[in-house]
């Protein structure tokens, strides 16, 4: 009679033993969800944005301003438009896109976005403030590098902005 007590008991401990095991992968696989759910996958973007960062990288080299270079403008005492810009086109286009890509997180998707469109304002009025003069002659004109890096910056600004709002549950435009 104790044999049979004892196979009722292995049955029902055999029963709980189970319920835990599926308590505790239920819980694993939720877990695994929440932080699939934090994550993004850029796609073929990811090129795109390391061309960008490649070509603010490479725009540091050429001239910005007359005959001073990106890191110049970036390290000296150049006009305070354009160095604010190469500040924000360093951090922002390149120190976190970098680190967006590497961790791969929403939010710092939507960081990225909104330090390429503080990029993209401000960099345009640096091109601005290098045509214009207090008098009537033109200024010296913005160098190609600062060119080369505002239009990597816009199109940054683009390629996060399109990671940032592909987030699942996030409302689609309507397309006419």
């Amino acid at each position: 009679m104790s044999g049979a007590a004892d196979e009722e008991r292995t049955a029902g401990e055999t029963m709980s033993d189970q319920h835990d095991d599926m308590s505790e992968l239920r819980d694993e696989i939720d877990g695994v969800g929440q932080a699939a759910a934090k994550r993004f996958d850029p796609g073929p973007g990811a090129l795109v944005i390391a061309v960008c960062v490649l070509v603010v990288l490479v725009s540091m080299l050429l001239p910005w301003l007359e005959e001073h270079t990106g890191f110049e403008v970036l390290v000296t005492s150049a006009p305070i438009v354009p160095r604010v810009f190469a500040v924000i086109a360093v951090v922002g286009g390149v120190l976190l896109s970098a680190l967006t890509l590497v961790l791969r997180r929403w939010a710092l998707a939507w960081v990225s976005g909104l330090a390429c469109f503080a990029g993209s304002v401000v960099g345009v009025l640096s091109i601005w403030t290098t045509q214009t003069t207090n008098g009537h002659e033109p200024g010296p004109g913005p160098g190609v590098g600062l060119i080369a890096a505002v239009v990597a910056v816009v199109l940054l600004l683009v390629r996060w902005l399109k990671v940032a709002v592909s987030r699942p549950g996030f409302p689609e435009p309507e397309r006419a």
